[in-house]
């Protein structure tokens, strides 16, 4: 797998290298938001996810370093379907 990511052209490599991370079955309930300022930024489902993720991230830096030079990993919360961006809908109708 390693050798792999040596091979991916630079636009995919955070992409894979955080599945090589995180494994396949966490991969799968997150995702790659930005690799950005020596930060990698994750979208996971919910609170608890990331702070179960948040424990495990120098085991993730350890496992990306070598492919990226990431010094952080950030986990953020996947916005919920249908919720209207943080406004409330009295506060939107109020505002029309």
């Amino acid at each position: 797998m390693a050798e792999a990511l040596r091979r991916l052209p630079p636009e995919e490599l955070p992409a894979a290298a955080w599945e090589f991370a995180a494994g396949r079955a966490v991969a799968e309930k997150t995702r790659l938001l930005e690799c950005v300022a020596e930060v990698l930024i994750i979208e996971v489902p919910d609170a608890t996810w990331r702070t179960q993720l948040e424990a495990m991230a120098p085991q993730f830096l350890a496992r990306i370093h070598p492919f990226i030079p990431i010094k952080r990993v950030e986990f953020r919360i996947a916005p919920r379907p249908g919720r209207n961006s943080g406004v409330s809908e009295g506060k939107a109708k109020r505002s029309l």
